[in-house]
């Protein structure tokens, strides 16, 4: 009996680690993954912007049926525009919400239909509801899922932007030019903040003034290093100040509060150890210990 627990919790332990770390060794290495952003890719033919779906226009009249606030429904579209997608996307979006609120409970009740029959309980009751819950607020924990996504990458490529746009400017481009440079390296290709910074160079060019434009870029991402870029840009323009060493001082300051928040992560990996550790180590060890103790005292007790 003691063998058997011991081997079924070597094969738990051993099952956990391998699909723990099985993300990392099947991911490609760094250094390639950034040298294949340096090769040369073929320049795509313009082509017209596709017609959504019939079912996304559905979604979307399914979506104005959900009579929500004005602050709530602008929260909403504060989101999904810092989350990549379009403003009008948001009725789509109350579609989902609504669509998962039928669909969940309703494919419940019908397998319970089909396999308990016509029996109506408190359980059934209940677990309707909470499928419904469910259904109504899993987009929203996805919608922040993907925002939080991309607040992060755009933090943690601001940096090399930045380092980008000084070197640019160093060598003589204006902050224009730089801008419009930045967004046309293949490293930045599939980048969100790129993608931001050439719709607020193509704002510019369109005639709005390239302050406003990049703070209208600030708010769409909503991330405060953002923000805190675009103000300091205003401030250069506006006292005239070296724009290259401000772009420097700012950047070393971004890699410093990156690293800080890298060491505050690595400091909370101890306390988050302890859960697994309980978990899944201290039973094992104990198996392992006090297995043979036990089986020793079992044979003395019995003679």
């Amino acid at each position: 009996m003691v063998l058997a627990i011991t081997a079924a919790v070597f094969v738990a332990i051993v099952l956990l680690t391998v699909a723990a770390i099985y993300p990392y060794l099947a991911r490609r290495g760094v250094v390639q993954t950034r040298l294949e952003k340096f090769e040369v890719q073929e320049v795509s033919k313009v082509e017209l912007v596709a017609e959504p779906p019939k079912w996304y226009d559905q979604l979307g009249q399914l979506g104005k049926s959900l009579k929500l606030s004005s602050k709530e429904q602008g929260k909403y579209t504060r989101l999904l525009v810092a989350a990549g997608y379009k403003r009008e996307s948001v009725y789509v979006f109350f579609g989902c919400k609504i669509l998962l609120t039928m669909l969940l409970p309703g494919a419940f009740v019908l397998f319970w239909l089909m396999f308990k029959g016509v029996e109506l309980n408190r359980l059934l009751l209940l677990v309707t509801l909470m499928l419904a819950i469910i259904g109504y607020l899993a987009p929203s924990y996805w919608l922040s899922y993907r925002y939080n996504e991309r607040k992060l990458q755009i933090f943690h490529t601001l940096p090399d932007i930045l380092d980008l746009l000084t070197v640019c400017v160093n060598a003589g481009l204006s902050m224009d030019a730089a801008l419009i440079k930045t967004t046309e390296v293949p490293q930045f290709a599939n980048d969100p903040l790129a993608k931001e910074i050439k719709t607020a160079s193509m704002e510019t060019r369109a005639g709005k003034p390239r302050i406003q434009a990049l703070k209208d870029m600030a708010d769409r991402t909503m991330v405060d290093d953002v923000k805190s870029f675009v103000t300091m840009l205003s401030q250069t323009e506006r006292f005239g100040t070296s724009l290259s060493q401000a772009l420097t001082v700012h950047a070393d300051t971004l890699r410093t509060k990156r690293r800080q928040l890298a060491e505050e992560a690595a400091a909370k990996t101890t306390i988050k150890m302890i859960f697994p550790l309980v978990v899944f180590v201290f039973p094992a060890l104990l198996v392992v210990i006090l297995g043979p103790a036990y089986v020793q005292i079992s044979k003395t007790l019995l003679k």
